[in-house]
């Protein structure tokens, strides 16, 4: 194992992370509002919009995001469409993540007993307000777990954004490869990059849940 080596290339994994993690974020909170918005589309069953909505959760979670950034990096430009590498993997992080996303919204709206909602009219709230102060909270709390774990997932898919020209970890984990022939130290520096990034986001989901089932929320 050469520890030179990995010292001397460990700011550009550094780098990489911070690219990683800048995209990750966005895709994230994209995802988390395409999934909130779908979610209420179905919850209240819209008609022709819930048909939509269906299909495109169909669409994204039986497709692989590596298809998916294909058509984005490489198709839309036959449409006269361009986007760029970043713009690439963010949408294609939120394509995906946005039909995790709503089918955990989905579970923690249906998880509301019906009976709240119609309480809530008897008292004369309106809709939005029954779904702002009532569902959303309880549905929230319910789906915490599933958002947890939708979050790690949509981390770890970032590991294929090389195939859009993108500088992240895998990336330069496998021009460091090419370039070096360094396969252990490249990989140990990328195994150890993933980690330090997921270990935190672990352990505060686990917080999170934990502190949510003392609170009376979940199961």
């Amino acid at each position: 194992m050469d520890f030179d080596f990995i010292a001397e290339y460990t700011p550009m994994y550094v780098t990489a992370a911070a690219l990683t993690l800048r995209i990750a974020f966005w895709g994230i909170i994209f995802s988390l509002v395409t999934g909130l918005i779908c979610s209420l589309i179905q919850y209240y069953k819209i008609p022709a919009l819930k048909q939509l909505i269906s299909g495109y959760i169909e669409l994204s979670r039986n497709t692989p995001l590596l298809v998916q950034l294909f058509f984005l990096y490489f198709g839309l430009p036959k449409l006269g469409i361009i986007i760029s590498s970043e713009g690439c993997a963010i949408l294609g992080l939120s394509f995906l993540g946005g039909s995790y996303m709503a089918e955990a919204f989905r579970s923690g709206l249906e998880s509301v007993e019906k009976g709240q909602v119609e309480a809530g009219l008897s008292i004369g709230l309106k809709r939005s307000q029954i779904i702002r102060y009532i569902v959303l909270p309880q549905a929230i709390s319910v789906s915490v777990p599933a958002f947890c774990a939708n979050i790690i997932f949509l981390i770890k898919e970032t590991s294929v954004f090389s195939v859009v020209a993108l500088a992240d970890l895998m990336y330069v984990a496998k021009d460091l490869i090419g370039l070096y022939y360094k396969t252990d130290e490249a990989l140990l520096m990328l195994v150890l990059s993933y980690f330090v990034i997921l270990l935190p986001v672990s352990v505060i989901a686990s917080l999170l849940e934990r502190r949510l089932r003392y609170a009376g929320f979940g199961n």
